[in-house]
């Protein structure tokens, strides 16, 4: 059984890689630079570009599961042609598919249902890992966090747990059609988080809490667009209620707990550190 990940090098790819290594598969890894993939010793590195399926008729070859993404790019572009890139998978003799990120609504996804075969829709609410990519780098020089909407509630989900579903269904089947939503163990608040971070890495993080025009005007001082300020705005100020809602499903098809953000902060607390 070779099962192909794409996005291999991306935050959950890697991790899906290494579940299935861990599995005893033979992993297929999907990656535009293989020279810069830097995966683990035994997986099988293939070049291809997910925005262009004329490049990825050799990835699919001899395949029987598939780990996919519904994006394109490091800008998240939507696919340009996600009917095609079922069709390829069909005709190679695929037979069971994940998606990260997957809606119902995506051309992808819209192909895969009208396909003859199994797939799976993996919708993990907010990445713990989104945390190391916003805070690494102030909490080291500043040892200050300063955002919007301090009790918002996240049941923010490891990164870990996202690939370990993925592999688990990959490997064991019996998840055609199902569409799942991905959560930590508890819902917390921002301030909560700051505060488990503070605790996790030996030293206190203040918290400031900013007005929304505040955080509009930082977010511009970042670089952010007008539209992402907006799209922040709107996700972290009315965070749907399936975003802070906890269910079982890393419990239900891992057999195991989903990870907490205590365990996510501690295993990263180097990289917070000065």
């Amino acid at each position: 059984m070779t099962i192909l990940v794409t996005g291999a090098t991306g935050t959950v790819g890697r991790l899906v890689v290494e579940e299935l290594l861990a599995a005893g598969q033979h992993v297929r890894a999907l990656t535009r630079n293989p020279a810069k993939a830097a995966l683990p010793e035994g997986v099988e590195v293939v070049a291809g570009d997910f925005a262009r399926p004329e490049t990825l008729t050799d990835a699919f070859e001899g395949v029987t599961a598939a780990h996919l993404i519904n994006f394109a790019g490091d800008d998240y572009a939507p696919l340009p042609d996600g009917a095609a890139i079922v069709e390829l998978a069909v005709k190679a003799g695929v037979r069971r598919v994940t998606v990260l990120g997957g809606r119902e609504d995506g051309p992808l996804e819209q192909a895969l249902a009208a396909a003859d075969l199994e797939w799976t829709l993996l919708h993990p609410v907010e990445f713990m890992s989104n945390t190391l990519r916003w805070w690494a780098q102030t909490v080291k020089t500043e040892g200050v966090i300063k955002e919007p909407f301090g009790d918002r509630l996240s049941a923010l989900v490891h990164e870990r747990d996202i690939a370990a579903v993925a592999a688990t269904v990959l490997v064991e089947g019996g998840h055609g059609g199902r569409t799942y939503v991905l959560t930590g163990p508890e819902a917390i608040t921002l301030r909560q988080k700051v505060e488990i971070l503070g605790t996790s890495i030996g030293s206190h993080v203040e918290y400031v809490e900013l007005t929304v025009d505040e955080a509009r005007a930082k977010w511009a001082a970042d670089g952010m667009g007008e539209q992402t300020i907006e799209f922040l705005v709107q996700a972290l100020g009315n965070t749907p209620e399936v975003g802070y809602t906890v269910v079982p499903t890393v419990r239900e098809i891992t057999g195991r707990d989903a990870r907490s953000f205590a365990q996510w902060a501690s295993e990263n607390a180097d990289a917070f550190r000065v």
